[in-house]
């Protein structure tokens, strides 16, 4: 697999980062300052990643999105692997903001991410519309963060 860091242009990967995020507006807020990962196993890019570096060792997952043909298939996983390797060194912590939803709670503990806090209407406050997911109104902001080995 190829992992690439995109450093120009980084809105043409819109389509895909707003896959995990659905408003442009608050992709805004962190894909410039972000390091944006893009996973091409061969010439499409598959999966993106937007991390940040909030200072003290943590760095966030602010964007994880795969394309819906190839979800379920491990690009997700292998991404999180990739950025884990990538910042090991630099970071004490990955941190992951997402909404409450068992699937993708499930998949960040799959990947060795534990609770670490919630931010109550931490999503249905910082966008402009109402957020759903699969049916589901999103409300509440769940963090979840793994810690990095030296």
């Amino acid at each position: 697999m190829r992992f690439r860091l995109v450093v120009e242009q980084k809105k043409r990967y819109l389509d895909l980062l707003l896959l995990a995020d659905e408003q442009e507006s608050m992709i805004d807020r962190y894909l410039e300052g972000g390091d944006l990962w893009v996973l091409e196993p061969a010439a499409l890019p598959v999966a993106v990643c937007v991390v940040t570096d909030e200072g003290q060792g943590v760095f966030e997952v602010q964007n994880l999105a795969v394309s819906p043909d190839y979800q379920r298939r491990g690009f997700g996983s292998a991404m999180l692997r990739h950025v884990e390797d990538h910042y090991q060194g630099r970071a004490v912590k990955l941190l992951v903001g997402t909404g409450d939803l068992p699937l993708t709670l499930a998949f960040y503990q799959q990947n060795g991410f534990v609770f670490d806090h919630r931010v109550p209407r931490g999503i249905a406050d910082a966008y402009d519309h109402p957020v759903f997911d699969n049916g589901v109104q999103l409300i509440d902001k769940v963090y979840l963060s793994k810690t990095i080995a030296a």
